[in-house]
């Protein structure tokens, strides 16, 4: 027996506001997603990333709660350029998402930024900088 790499689980707090957030970052969740305590969307690969409510977490582990403050949990998203992790990070700022690291180029050949998802957990917005690709 192997045990196999299959999906990101995330507990939310909200699950129309998580869905609603990652929507826009091109995961596809399936219409009707925002209303149900278990939502799930195919990554490349055949991977999931998938949400369940706190409430359904408690439904099998009473004793749950949340991690204070925010989360510990990062999702890293490659875009296609440095121009694209500024305009996405930009978009989802300017709709009222709190953005942690504005872009910057990085030490380690990156153009970077973090945007915070609806509890907390980072996402990282990353290409090559622009002297990383020449």
């Amino acid at each position: 027996m192997t045990a196999r790499f299959d999906a990101i689980g995330l507990v939310v707090s909200d699950m129309a506001a998580s869905v609603t957030f990652y929507r826009r970052l091109g995961f596809a969740f399936p219409d009707g997603a925002e209303e149900q305590p278990h939502a799930e969307a195919g990554l490349p690969g055949g991977l999931r990333l998938m949400f369940d409510t706190e409430e359904t977490v408690r439904s099998f582990l009473p004793e749950w709660r949340p991690p204070a403050p925010g989360g510990r949990t990062s999702l890293a998203l490659r875009c296609d350029g440095p121009r694209e992790v500024d305009a996405l990070y930009e978009e989802l700022v300017g709709s009222g998402y709190h953005g942690e690291l504005k872009p910057w180029d990085a030490f380690w050949g990156q153009r970077y930024a973090v945007v915070l998802d609806p509890d907390g957990n980072g996402v990282d917005l990353f290409a090559p900088s622009a002297t990383a690709a020449e």
